[in-house]
């Protein structure tokens, strides 16, 4: 029977909601699992005092190495990347980093086949880059490389001499002096990148793009685990965490294509497919969930706002268990094909 390990930073289960659904989907898939972090490890004897569900609750069991590991988190310290990296020498890892943001944007352009989907972008490297993309495109975002769930995220746009920038609900008007004052802090703080400001509205105006989450199954091929809209209360971003809300994807496409869903629908389920196989084939270890952000503008084009690994769970819906089981079948078919 196949061995799957659950590697976290985290030293133990219960802090981890999810951890208990990776379990329950193991023993429904007939496969051994165990939770464990980094400073559970004896390298010596290849044991780890793993963390087990039995019984109705999690208990510590010395256990041999996993035949495979999902590592549902990154290394938080330099000493658990040493032990990560000593296990990946013997043992698959089911996940793989794509980089940052603009690491996997350039990918896709490169490549040429999916360009067309991706909005105009670049890294800040110094103040004047603002200035320069924002008289190329009079409304941008500028994005940390490395944010996540919208965090930190800022609107800007030019009117003639006149700059307003806009993060959360604070807006902030400024000539063009104070704005280059402001564009410096992206050069100083976390990374940076600019992006060109793609309009992508329900009919009453709000702000929203779509969630197509996708998996690797049981034979190692893409499968759709679900598409939900994000839709901002407020503001530019829709985000879950942020004020922003959801609906039923069917739902949300007959109130906002009418006669036209079903089309929408397909295409967004086909293009999941086909760009997760796409950008799958750029990296040399192989992808296994992505959380892939994109937008409609008003001819209904698909847009990439960007793409995510390590996706999490989406916040409704209750899929906790359905995205367990593909990732423990994914995981058992890594050792089986081997």
């Amino acid at each position: 029977m196949v061995t799957v390990g659950m590697l976290s930073h985290r030293k133990d289960p219960r802090t981890v909601f999810k951890a208990y659904a990776y379990a329950a989907a193991a023993k429904l898939e007939d496969v051994n699992f165990y939770f464990f972090s980094p400073e559970l490890v004896n390298l010596n004897d290849r044991s780890i005092l793993a963390w087990v569900y039995e019984n109705g609750k999690w208990v510590q069991k010395r256990r041999h190495f996993p035949d495979v590991i999902y590592n549902a988190s990154p290394s938080m310290t330099e000493k658990q990347e040493e032990i990560v990296e000593e296990l990946s020498k013997g043992i698959p890892i089911t996940s793989h980093s794509i980089g940052d943001k603009l690491d996997a944007y350039q990918k896709i352009k490169d490549a040429k086949m999916f360009a067309h989907y991706l909005i105009p972008s670049i890294d800040i490297l110094q103040s004047q880059d603002v200035s320069r993309f924002l008289n190329q495109y009079s409304n941008i975002v500028l994005k940390p490389l490395n944010g996540h769930k919208g965090h930190n995220i800022v609107y800007v746009q030019r009117n003639k001499e006149i700059f307003i920038a806009q993060q959360g609900n604070t807006e902030v008007e400024m000539n063009k002096i104070q704005f280059e004052g402001f564009a410096k802090q992206f050069t100083k703080k976390a990374k940076y990148f600019a992006q060109a400001f793609i309009e992508s509205k329900t009919k009453t105006g709000l702000s929203t793009h779509f969630r197509l989450h996708v998996q690797k199954d049981g034979e190692g091929k893409w499968m759709l685990t679900t598409i939900y809209p994000c839709i901002a209360g407020e503001g530019i971003v829709a985000n879950l965490i942020n004020g922003g809300y959801t609906t039923m994807f069917e739902v949300f496409l007959k109130q906002e294509f009418d006669s036209e869903y079903y089309n929408v629908k397909r295409y967004l389920e086909q293009f999941a497919i086909y760009f997760s196989e796409h950008i799958d084939s750029l990296y040399q270890q192989s992808l296994d969930e992505l959380g892939i952000d994109i937008g409609l503008d008003s001819n209904h084009r698909i847009w990439i706002f960007e793409v995510n690994w390590r996706p999490g769970t989406p916040t409704t819906f209750s899929l906790e268990l359905d995205i367990a089981k593909q990732t423990i079948r994914y995981a058992r078919y890594l050792v089986e094909t081997i």
